[in-house]
């Protein structure tokens, strides 16, 4: 009797509580059904309109930046450094004096040479003189000459090696930081010093073989590199490689751009735009305006109901190039159309919407409008 007890008063129990949390359930969802049956305001957003521009159809690429000329410098023959004539960083002339290696053997060897053609020649006047006299043979001449001519040559020879001992900078440029100490023993090949000639400079970058039709040389480039991101660097192509790659289908292109504060160093990344001859008329739209995803860009378009209420409408259009942060967009946006320029996650299409404000470049395209009236 007492289990039956207890058990109908646990049924109860949890009857109550089931009861109540069903009970709180269905107060919540009746709440919630009030909610969405009552008008919502009007979402503030910023406007802007879509605007015709002109502009240069351009062709995007990434490259690297590439000096004119850049090597490591490095000796022809081993040595111990003797002096060392510049500092890292220095800019030098072609010819510049870089390294003196310890020249004490070479100079010797100089000194005997000469002497040896010194003698070489002397017993070549010697016979000179002697044969117009019939005193000594013509074997003995020609002898004699060719003693003197090699005599002599093993000067120049000496004098070569020696010269390779003053290690000069080979063009006008930049030196990087000094690898070598003083005193030490440098073997044949042991890279010395960078230098690289920064103004020209070069940037190398690739193009698909289906844009080769749309490029020549001279056209004119726009640079851009991340060490300096809010600057432009201008230039021209100078090269275009002969031949397509086989395995990407790819051509190499060269442009060579002003550089006269160096801030365009070798080996910097840059993304290139290769600007053609004519201008084209396109309708543009801020960044911000345009959502991308995987299914497709879009727009919020603003536009009026049949109770002359502002709405939003979801519209996807097929979007270009970006250009001072302008989005061009191919299809799918007349000029004038306004469109929203920010906040577009929060937004639905048929969404009731209030302009807070136009966008800064409504703003700028207003101010000269009033400053003329």
């Amino acid at each position: 009797m007492r289990t039956a007890s207890r058990f109908l008063i646990a049924i109860i129990f949890l009857g109550v509580v089931l009861g109540g949390i069903f009970g709180y359930k269905f107060y919540q969802f009746g709440q919630m059904k009030e909610m969405l049956s009552q008008p919502q305001p009007p979402a503030e957003v910023s406007a802007t309109e879509a605007r015709t521009e002109s502009w240069t159809p351009s062709i995007k690429a990434v490259g690297s930046i590439k000096a004119v000329n850049g090597i490591e410098v490095a000796n022809e023959v081993p040595g111990v450094i003797e002096s060392i004539n510049f500092e890292s960083g220095d800019t030098v002339k072609q010819g510049d004096v870089l390294i003196r290696l310890n020249t004490s053997i070479d100079e010797a060897a100089v000194r005997t040479r000469r002497a040896e053609a010194q003698l070489a020649e002397q017993e070549f006047k010697r016979i000179s003189d002697l044969l117009p006299r019939r005193a000594v043979s013509q074997s003995q001449y020609d002898e004699s000459k060719a003693n003197f001519d090699a005599a002599q040559a093993r000067v120049n020879e000496a004098e070569a090696q020696l010269n390779k001992k003053i290690i000069r900078a080979p063009f006008d440029g930049t030196l990087g930081i000094r690898m070598v100490d003083q005193g030490e023993y440098l073997a044949t090949g042991t890279p010395i010093v960078e230098i690289n000639m920064l103004d020209p400079i070069y940037v190398d970058f690739t193009l698909s073989e289906k844009n080769l039709q749309n490029v020549a040389r001279d056209y004119s480039v726009v640079t851009t590199v991340a060490a300096v991101p809010e600057q432009e660097f201008k230039g021209r192509i100078s090269a275009i490689n002969t031949s397509v790659n086989p395995e990407t289908r790819t051509v190499r292109v060269r442009a060579t751009l002003s550089n006269p504060e160096n801030l365009l160093r070798p080996g910097m990344f840059a993304t290139i735009q290769t600007l053609q001859p004519e201008d084209n008329e396109v309708v543009t739209v801020p960044r911000t305006a345009v959502s991308y995803n995987t299914y497709g860009d879009f727009v919020f378009v603003i536009e009026e109901n049949e109770e002359g209420d502002l709405i939003v409408n979801r519209r996807s259009i097929t979007a270009g190039q970006t250009r001072d942060k302008r989005v061009a967009v191919l299809s799918g946006l007349e000029s004038g159309e306004k469109v929203v320029s920010k906040g577009l996650l929060r937004l639905r299409a048929g969404q009731k919407v209030k302009i807070q404000d136009e966008s800064p470049e409504q703003s700028q395209e207003k101010q000269p409008q009033e400053a003329s009236e």
